[in-house]
């Protein structure tokens, strides 16, 4: 059975991350969310906001690529923090 992205369903990861406020987690969603991923088939990754958090599911066929696709999503995901935090909070339009 494949899924989004052409990731058929058997491993899975989610990730929910909690962010100061509902624009924080907006603004990280638009840095993160045009990383697709290197590879054309399987694995894929959905990012989603609800209200505070930005939320990521992970599906993939093998183990190893869920691992380096995480590992590297929170590498990104740690350096938009630190750019977030270093610019302070934003300012509502």
């Amino acid at each position: 059975m494949e899924g989004a992205g052409g990731a058929r369903a058997g491993l899975g990861f989610a990730l929910s991350v909690p962010f100061p406020s509902p624009l924080e987690a907006q603004i990280a969603h638009g840095s993160l969310a045009p990383d697709r991923e290197p590879r054309k088939g399987g694995i894929s990754k959905e990012l989603t906001v609800t209200e505070n958090f930005l939320h990521v599911c992970w599906k993939a066929d093998e183990a190893r690529i869920l691992r380096v696709s995480v590992s590297s999503f929170l590498d990104h995901l740690s350096l938009v923090i630190q750019t977030m935090e270093l610019f302070g909070p934003p300012v509502p339009r």
